[in-house]
């Protein structure tokens, strides 16, 4: 065999080994609770839930970060988020108290642009 049909062989066999072993795999982002400690307060844990509470101050942010798991949102205090997701993406939530929503697994940052606080409970379901 000649040696260029040797390197690109070789070549070859490491970006197939690199790619199974995710070393070209998405960026990742730490959690929510690494990312913002002064934002997610967590209330209450077990094998099949977890509930937070949430509290932005006007311009008061959290950086890129990922829910691993799907969650519900209820607001109890109403205000202006602004979440940014890795694609370049922007979703303007104007929460009212009491609404609720349901959020898939994602990966965003957030930001209260509002005049107010924003407080809501995050009710992450594990299984």
């Amino acid at each position: 065999m000649k040696k260029p049909l040797r390197v690109i062989i070789g070549l070859a066999v490491f970006t197939a080994l690199a790619f199974r072993a995710g070393a070209f795999a998405e960026e990742t982002y730490p959690d929510q609770f690494v990312a913002g400690p002064n934002i997610y307060h967590k209330i209450f844990e077990n094998d099949k839930l977890r509930v937070s509470e949430i509290a932005f101050k006007p311009g008061e942010a959290i950086v890129t970060h990922t829910h691993a798991y799907d969650h519900l949102i209820y607001i109890l205090e109403a205000g202006q988020l602004t979440l940014s997701y890795p694609d370049g993406k922007v979703s303007i939530v104007d929460g009212t108290v009491g609404q609720t929503m349901w959020i898939g697994k994602e990966t965003h940052a957030a930001k209260n642009t509002g005049a107010t606080n924003f407080r809501a409970l995050v009710i992450e379901l594990k299984s």
